[in-house]
């Protein structure tokens, strides 16, 4: 049976629900992930932490390093992957301090971030048609209820390269596209988990309403509707997490029978990448 992971922002491992069990250095074929994968508990169940931009938030989306992050996690025997992160509202419906449960992800990243692990010799291929596990979406719409978090389940999550937010015509170029949320962090994450095989999906804090609409949001508002988030995010994982270790989401991952390179021609190096990647 595989493990339990979840990859958040700085203030998700710091929910008070949380209790820091120990953390495992891993080095990966890619270099370091974002800091040490930290063990937690929470309600008698363990699960695994990563912490996206590291543990007092100096790494960039840009800069974070997302294969040394999901092959670090595949190294450990994780196989569910649930990502939190804040986002901007691109429709009216989905207001600051809802969750969002996309199912599908526009990458509008500028090509600056490595986001496959078929490459440098190895040719593969992994349909990402789905790139959101159906039954783990289920298992967190069911949990947000329970914990009386206003969620929405579905919808398009456009990920731009970042730091900066978008202009207002950016801004309406998305909200044309029919996208449901704005972030800098979900790709590549959600596809280089499709490709390790793993089940993967989103928790979209909703922050603001990006910049479409005609009201000005400063940093400093954002960061009080997160406080907002964070609070629903602990009584969120309460009632998530030991859900998912006792009762694990049953997939098929997608991703054996990717490889098209000939065995022959792989290297020491591919090798110790796919043995983790196909696991």
């Amino acid at each position: 049976m595989g493990k339990l992971a979840v990859i958040g922002g700085s203030g998700t491992y710091k929910l008070d629900a949380i209790t820091v069990r120990g953390e495992r250095k891993v080095e990966t074929p890619f270099g370091d992930p974002s800091g040490a994968v930290m063990e937690m508990e929470v309600a008698g169940a363990s699960f695994l932490f990563l912490p996206r931009h590291g543990v007092d938030h100096h790494i960039s989306p840009s800069e974070i390093n997302y294969r040394a992050n999901i092959f670090a996690l595949k190294s450990l025997g994780v196989d569910t992957v649930v990502s939190i992160s804040a986002v901007g509202s691109l429709q009216e419906q989905y207001a600051p301090t809802h969750f969002v449960l996309p199912d599908q992800f526009i990458d509008w990243t500028k090509g600056l971030r490595d986001r496959t692990f078929f490459d440098e010799g190895i040719v593969g291929h992994v349909s990402c048609a789905h790139p959101v596990e159906r039954g783990l979406q289920e298992r967190l719409h069911a949990a947000c209820r329970r914990a009386d978090v206003t969620s929405h389940a579905g919808g398009s999550y456009i990920c731009i390269e970042g730091p900066q937010f978008s202009t207002v015509a950016e801004s309406r170029i998305y909200r044309s596209f029919g996208a449901s949320v704005i972030g800098m962090t979900n790709v590549p994450e959600a596809f280089l988990a499709k490709e390790a095989g793993m089940a993967y999906a989103t928790v979209a804090m909703v922050t603001d309403y990006d910049c479409w609409k005609d009201e000005h949001c400063t940093v400093q508002e954002i960061m009080a509707v997160m406080k907002t988030n964070y609070a629903s995010a602990q009584k969120l994982v309460v009632e998530l997490i030991p859900d998912l270790v006792k009762n694990p989401v049953t997939f098929t991952p997608e991703n054996k029978w990717a490889v098209m390179t000939d065995q022959a021609k792989l290297t020491p190096r591919h090798r110790e990448i796919l043995e983790v990647v196909l696991r």
